[in-house]
């Protein structure tokens, strides 16, 4: 079984541009630049202003996995919408048809991490005959916020008026911070002293790691907190009708998205499979070769 201690090579991307239906022009990415990667294709709706360097394990040419993805809009070479309002969960629904459509997949696998979960649960409910299973790491099937600090066990409106609240105040100062965070010296002394922090934890790589985290303060911090409060706005998401398998990858520490609230939506889904980690939200830096066993596990159930 490949796994993420095998990787030898410099990880290597291939991109390209997407028309969105709104003619939002995207930057996708596919891990197999060459077209050489044995396995099944799986489509990844990214956590929000995320790369691919937030999966190690899956920059690694033997990962036996083909990865799909795409830059959220105003995010890593993507365009911003012309209206700033379209960046909910409906629109990224929408670039990712048009990813899947742009590549010529009919029907794949969904892996989401963090809101890309909320994407992927959407994308299933309006279009099941695209979606032959879902893999859902460190997120939520919707309203999302009211899950967030689930370690202090608040209640969950309370929970989800500090974090919209906090997003709010974070977007009108992103102005102010983002000369400052684009400027942030990110290397790998720096995640070693984040990982101690408890709102991340060690990682396998801490130079991948940096890579990611470097990516992700390219972009302007109220544009971040925008996309985040447009995308809180997406209620919660039926599971009534699942009929593919799927998998929950929960962090016993995450405070983004709680332990708690993945198995309580593992468990309405009948047949589900619900693994916690020792881990925070950054499951796919500190735990790659365990979340990558556990999706090669999901697409051998689903064929």
């Amino acid at each position: 079984m490949p796994t993420s201690q095998a990787r030898t090579s410099t990880p290597s991307l291939a991109f390209s541009e997407v028309i969105s239906d709104d003619g939002t022009r995207l930057r996708a990415w596919t891990n197999d630049p060459e077209g050489t990667i044995e396995g099944p294709t799986v489509v990844l709706c990214n956590g929000l202003g995320t790369s691919a360097y937030a999966w190690p394990a899956l920059l690694d040419p033997g990962c036996g996995v083909r990865v799909v993805s795409w830059h959220h809009r105003g995010v890593g070479g993507s365009e911003r919408p012309r209206d700033r309002s379209h960046c909910g969960i409906e629109d990224i629904v929408d670039d990712g048809l048009s990813v899947m459509d742009h590549f010529g997949i009919d029907r794949a696998v969904l892996m989401g991490w963090s809101m890309g979960v909320n994407t992927m649960f959407e994308l299933a409910l309006r279009h099941p005959e695209r979606v032959s299973g879902l893999f859902a790491v460190a997120g939520v099937p919707g309203d999302t916020f009211a899950t967030m600090l689930a370690p202090l066990r608040l209640p969950r409106p309370v929970a989800r008026l500090l974090t919209v609240n906090a997003a709010r105040v974070a977007k009108h100062a992103g102005c102010a911070l983002t000369p400052i965070s684009t400027r942030l010296p990110i290397g790998p002394r720096t995640i070693t002293a984040l990982s101690h922090t408890g709102f991340m934890l060690p990682v396998r790589d801490p130079d991948i790691a940096a890579m990611a985290v470097r990516e992700f303060l390219t972009t302007p911090l109220d544009w971040y907190f925008h996309l985040a409060l447009r995308t809180s706005e997406h209620a919660r998401v039926s599971l009534r009708h699942l009929r593919v398998p799927v998998t929950f990858v929960a962090g016993t520490w995450d405070v983004l998205a709680g332990a708690r609230d993945m198995a309580r939506a593992a468990a309405r889904v009948p047949g589900a499979a619900y693994h916690e980690l020792p881990g925070s939200h950054f499951l796919p830096l500190e735990h790659p070769d365990e979340v990558h066993r556990l999706l090669l596990e999901l697409l051998e159930r689903c064929g």
